[in-house]
This record gives structure tokens, sequence and C-alpha cells, in this order.
């Protein structure tokens, strides 16, 4: 068995999204191959799901929504995965996938994936992501070097750049080898992506309830190997307009959502469309993307856009299908105010954006 993507994250929204996408261009041979799926976590309570992702007869996601005004109910059979391990226990069989076989690395490590533990290094198995890439890179150039494509799906700005500069610092700090070094920069495709899909619930114990909805959008460049040929997946020559777009409008208004229901202690099941039934909050919404981030889009060209995406915005939040839980996007709220509301008022200086400034100064 031969799996030329190799994914790091076990995620419910990667189930939903670049698994999907894989099993379905297998079906018709437009993928380059199946999937191993790598567990970073050490998580054990997590390992009932990590060998279900890779069952003979794969995993349920249901796609529930509307596509327009018609409703949307179908299942689909992943089964794109052949192989699911774990860095806690199959350290030395991930190592060998990594160095023979895989041809593209994926990875959705979550909000704080790319941190660095404390007394890290790479003795035995590293304890952060990071340091488990720059191990497993380390090996493959003592391997013989092939070439290889990294396409990050973590929300992070140009995160292909990001986790290039951080692998390189890290390789600078841990090893004198300058041939190690520029192999990473010439041999190496560090790709940006953006991820846009809500995955709302998970299906135990793998498979997870997405809307119909779905974008992979992939910065071109020389080299680039992707995955597979599927209508989700654009390869486009500048991402900056769909990262912005994705992050500062639906992502910025999931923060901004779940702000509100922190600071008004609402109800823990509490989800996006219920809390979108509030007049009040559902006009408060609003009224932000009109004054704030609308203009800010504006200042950069993207007006048009940003009013259409913040119409398609608002009807996804609003699906009636979907049972998108404010407790779910609350996790890491700080992290998420910094990249989603200081990052947009970086982006846009010259913009007044009192109520996202009021909430990011605390």
């Amino acid at each position: 068995m031969n799996t030329p993507i190799l994914q790091f994250g076990t995620s419910r929204f990667l189930q939903a999204h670049a698994d999907l996408f894989v099993s379905e261009a297998l079906d018709h041979g437009h993928a380059i191959g199946p999937i191993t799926v790598v567990q970073t976590s050490g998580d054990p309570g997590r390992a009932t799901r990590v060998g279900a992702l890779a069952a003979q007869n794969g995993f349920p996601v249901i796609v529930r929504g509307m596509e327009g005004t018609t409703p949307v109910e179908r299942e689909v059979r992943v089964r794109s995965v052949r192989r699911a391990l774990s860095t806690a226990t199959d350290w030395q069989e991930v190592r060998r996938v990594f160095v023979e076989e895989a041809e593209v690395v994926l990875s959705n490590t979550g909000d704080r994936g790319y941190a660095l533990a404390d007394q890290d290094g790479l003795e035995g198995v590293p304890r952060s992501f990071p340091m488990k890439l720059l191990a497993l890179l380390q090996a493959r150039y003592q391997g013989g070097g092939r070439a290889l494509t990294i396409l990050p799906c973590e929300l992070i700005s140009r995160n292909g750049e990001v986790l290039q500069a951080l692998i390189m610092r890290l390789a600078a700090e841990h090893g004198p080898d300058a041939g190690f070094q520029t192999w990473l920069s010439s041999d190496v495709v560090w790709a940006n992506s953006l991820v846009d899909r809500i995955v709302s619930e998970p299906i135990e114990p793998a498979g997870a309830i997405a809307e119909p909805y779905a974008l992979w959008a992939i910065e071109q460049q020389p080299c680039l190997v992707v995955p597979c040929t599927h209508p989700a997946i654009r390869v486009v020559p500048d991402l900056t307009p769909y990262e912005k777009l994705k992050l500062h409008i639906l992502n910025l208004g999931h923060t901004l959502l779940a702000e509100r229901w922190l600071k008004d202690g609402r109800h823990v099941e509490e989800t996006v469309r219920e809390i979108l039934e509030d007049g009040a909050i559902s006009a408060y919404l609003s009224g932000i993307y009109e004054s704030e981030v609308i203009p800010g889009f504006e200042s950069h060209g993207l007006g048009d856009e940003a009013q259409a995406y913040v119409e398609t915005t608002l009807a996804r939040f609003r699906n009636p299908y979907l049972k998108h839980r404010l407790s779910d996007i609350a996790g890491n709220h700080a992290e998420k105010i910094q990249r989603r509301f200081v990052g947009f008022m970086d982006w846009c200086p010259g913009i007044a954006t009192p109520e996202l400034k009021r909430i990011a100064t605390g």
C-alpha cells in the first residue's frame, strides 16, 4: 500500500474537507493516491477515532443544508484514508511513510498548532508539531531528499510561508547542515492555502456533518503538487482576496458572535443560527459588517466581493440544518480576536473600527 498523501491531524474538519475531496476524486481517477492520517497530539481519548478513520468501509460525512433555495442532504462514504497512525505509538512508521511514500503533506493542527514546547528537541519523538515536522524533513533529506509539497490548512494568514519561516529557523538552531537548509528552500514547496467549510458536528467514532458550501483555495507556485482535482479546489494566482474575505468576514463574524455569547452568559448549547434569531444580535452583526468591515474591503478595491460574501456568510450562518455551537467557536477566543480583529485593523489602518477596537483592547 502506497499513500502519497500524508495528513497531520484527525479533525472532523479535515474529514469533511480534504479527506472527502480526495475520496471523491479517487472514484474518478483524479487524485494522486490515498491518505495516511497521523494523530499528532497523542491524546488517548482519540484512539478510537484514529482507528475508525481507516476502516475498510470508510466513514460517513453528511452534507446538509441549502444550495440556493433547495434543501440538500446526502451521505458520502469517505474511503480515501487507508492507514491511520499516531506519533505517540507509531513514530518509526510515520517516519518511514514520510520518507518513502509522501508527495504531499497536509496539516490542520489547530489554532495553536505551530506553538513550540518547552525544552523540545529532535531526540526520540519531539513534543510539538513543528519539531516533529523538522525531524521528519531531516529524515527525508538524509534518505535522498525527494521533492515534497507541504500544504498547511491551519487558519493562519500565508500559512505556508509562516510554517516555512518557523521550520527554517528551527533548522538553523538545531542543525548546522547548510545543505539541509538549502534543500528546505529549493526542493520543498511551502504552499499557502485557505480552507472554507462549516463542519458543525462530529459523527462517532469518525465522520462529520457539514454544509454544502466548500472551498479549498491554493496559491499557485512552481513545482506545486495538488492532491487531487475537485470542484471545490481552486488553484489561484493570488490567495489574498480569498484569505481576507474568509478571515475577516466569516471567521470574524463567528468570533463576534462568540464574544456576545461569552459576555452575555447565554445558553451553553446555543448555536449560530439560534443566536441570530435574536433580532438585536442579528442587527449588531450586520451593522458591524456594514459600518466597519465592508469599508475596509472597499479601501482595497474589494467592496463588491465583500458585500457578496457577507450575504453568502449570513445565509450560511442561518443554515437550519446545522448545529454549529458557539461553545465550539469560542475555543482559543483570545488568539482568534488577535488574528481576526487586530489583523483586520492592521490591514485597514485608515478605517474607523470602534467596536472591533473596543473588543480587541478588552
